[in-house]
């Protein structure tokens, strides 16, 4: 069962995010929030596996929520469920430590299957919104080797550093340099972005 913490300063929304999550039985709703100092609170005090945070509340807004609970319990996902989508925002949430980030008029199967994404540690984005973290100059035909693509085709499925050495049996150092490598020629700053780009230029 994922263990889910529900955030949100409206009751109807709270009450239907945990109706929509419990549907399929293997989400449940451990709790719910009206804003994001209570989620911090409960977070320390329910056991839960993912945080599914609205943005704009009253006493702590959900960015601000996101960062404290992603700092004192780095164990715990959040998944940022938002009616906005401007680049900012969504540059602001993944860089407080949100690793999913869905529009709040997704499908209820759809927003299901981002809390099963994010509780296996990959990062679902809205499509709508998966531009927001690409770089502008981004393009195909970067220049990147053939181990770089694979280095950069396992992270984008999730890998961490040494999972990646294992399959590719190269070291961990070898994985972060060609990691480094891969940012710098496709103008990212970090895996999420790196992965985004790896969906949109690589070939399957």
């Amino acid at each position: 069962m994922i263990r889910v913490l529900v955030v949100d300063d409206h009751s109807m929304v709270r009450e239907g995010l945990a109706s929509v999550l419990a549907a399929d039985g293997d989400i449940v709703v451990s709790a719910t929030a009206a804003n994001g100092a209570e989620a911090v609170a409960l977070v320390g005090t329910t056991e839960v596996d993912v945080v599914v945070m609205d943005v704009s509340m009253p006493v702590m807004d959900g960015i601000a929520a996101t960062r404290a609970v992603r700092a004192e319990h780095p164990g715990i996902r959040v998944l940022v469920l938002t009616s906005f989508g401007d680049r900012d925002q969504v540059r602001r949430a993944i860089a407080a430590g949100a690793t999913g980030y869905q529009l709040k008029d997704a499908e209820p199967a759809d927003l299901r299957s981002a809390v099963r994404s994010v509780a296996e540690g990959h990062t679902p984005l809205d499509a709508r919104v998966a531009g927001a973290l690409l770089p502008d100059a981004a393009a195909p035909g970067n220049g990147l080797s053939a181990r770089e693509e694979e280095v950069l085709r396992l992270v984008a499925n999730g890998l961490a550093n040494k999972q990646v050495a294992t399959a590719l049996g190269i070291s961990e150092r070898t994985v972060k340099a060609h990691l480094g490598n891969v940012f710098r020629q496709i103008g990212v700053a970090d895996r999420t972005s790196a992965a985004l780009w790896a969906r949109d230029h690589l070939r399957s």
